[in-house]
């Protein structure tokens, strides 16, 4: 671990992550360190007016914030900068009938959310968050940091052959435990409505999953490398969530240059982006669109001026990406390795599974090189599947140049992810100067 670096921004990232694990408690806790910092939320339902200063609104599980700076109050046509994030990560979710059981075992009935290593959950002690949606149409966040549920592995006197490759029934093999006896209907709703402190006869909805209790670590001799689970994709909500804090602040200090940004800086953080992205709150979705619609629209500004400002705009597509494993080296493209504590990666496919092209990689490069900070490349092998993000979705919908870049780590989408400890500081370094622009 480099000498000079600052643990300050990743113990952040872990009280964050540790507050998170739900994408309605990322947004909740995301909203929170913007109030801090001056943003006010705005209503959908409500008329929305012109002027400066800081803004955010919240669906479900997305938030889209935007910062007006003074000098562009009065400028309809000035462009956006977009950090795009995902607040959703694979996991377990529960049933609509959730109260289930076998053989004298009390059960709880889950459905697989995302692209889930499914082994990757079994003998953990887990929890349960998400919210709960009451008879008086307002919703409540339940977040239950006790050991609830597990998922039991068999033991390998059942299954000699399990080293040489588990196979996993997603409908009958990873259905959690959480007592005995004889499962009763709505015995969990009730259960939940008591911690969350509701009536149980007011709960007519929920959005409930399981989540891992083991908090985040520094790991390894030297305490470089950070363990952690939904790192994919809150690292990026939390580098945007702080730069755009800092970019604000200073804007209304007036301090580094920070009140005359040329454009208005814009953090999307969208829910569903494991599953595809098609919903309200998606990136497949109009949310995002809607907003950039009334920022322009209520600053007094024309169907022209907002054709102008998105031909001006620039969208950076924040996901996490694979560092080079060392177990499997085969798997990467031979020329490209990063590794962690490498700084961000500029993540590379030419069939715009990633949309980054020759232009993109240029504002990503002076961005880091503002900051200060180092920068990886990462493509993948020819022979191998490329994954996909936000980025091609927000640059098709919206027709805005779009960078994909992100953070090499390993273990992407198990229930425990790794990376290095240094690169959540040089990915908000990174991501705040691409806003200032």
């Amino acid at each position: 671990m480099s000498p000079a670096f600052d643990r300050g921004h990743t113990d952040d990232l872990i009280a964050y992550l540790a507050a998170s694990p739900s994408p309605y408690h990322a947004v909740a806790s995301a909203a929170d360190r913007l109030e801090k910092a001056g943003f006010r939320r705005a209503e959908e339902t409500a008329a929305w007016g012109g002027g400066s200063g800081g803004r955010y609104v919240v669906r479900g599980g997305a938030l889209i914030a935007w910062y007006v700076p003074a000098n562009l109050a009065d400028r309809a046509e000035a462009p956006f900068r977009v950090v795009g994030a995902h607040t959703d990560s694979p996991n377990l979710r529960v049933k609509p009938k959730p109260d289930s059981g076998a053989a004298g075992w009390r059960q709880i009935a889950v459905e697989i959310y995302g692209g889930v290593p499914l082994n990757t959950w079994l003998d953990r002690d887990l929890g349960l968050s998400g919210r709960l949606a009451l008879r008086d149409s307002s919703t409540r966040l339940v977040q239950i940091d006790e050991p609830l549920l597990r998922v039991p592995q068999l033991a390998i006197h059942l299954d000699r052959g399990v080293n040489d490759g588990m196979t996993l029934d997603r409908q009958r093999h990873v259905k959690p435990i959480w007592g005995l006896g004889k499962p009763e209907e709505g015995e969990l709703v009730r259960y939940v409505a008591e911690r969350a402190g509701v009536e149980a006869g007011d709960v007519l909805g929920w959005d409930l999953m399981v989540h891992d209790l083991q908090p985040p670590a520094y790991l390894g001799r030297d305490r470089e490398l950070l363990a952690a689970p939904r790192l994919d994709n809150l690292l990026s909500v939390h580098a945007a969530t702080a730069a755009l804090a800092r970019v604000s602040d200073q804007g209304e200090r007036g301090d580094e240059g920070g009140q005359e940004l040329p454009h208005i800086p814009v953090l999307a953080a969208f829910d569903h982006e494991e599953n595809g992205s098609t919903s309200d709150t998606g990136a497949q979705g109009p949310l995002l669109g809607n907003v950039l619609d009334r920022v322009v629209f209520g600053r007094g500004g024309s169907p022209e001026d907002r054709a102008r400002a998105l031909a001006g705009t620039v969208c950076l597509s924040s996901d996490m990406g694979h560092a080079v494993h060392p177990n499997y080296a085969e798997r990467h493209d031979p020329d490209h390795h990063p590794l962690p504590n490498g700084g961000p990666i500029l993540k590379v496919n030419v069939n715009q599974r990633y949309s980054t092209d020759g232009v993109g990689r240029a504002v990503f490069a002076e961005a880091c090189e503002r900051a200060g900070v180092p920068w990886q490349t990462f493509v993948s092998n020819n022979a191998m599947p490329c994954g996909t993000t936000i980025g091609p979705l927000t640059a098709a919908r919206l027709g805005v140049s779009t960078v994909d870049c992100g953070i090499a780590a390993l273990s992407m989408h198990s229930a425990r992810e790794l990376c290095g400890a240094e690169d959540p500081a040089y990915l908000a370094s990174a991501v705040k100067a691409f806003l200032e622009g």
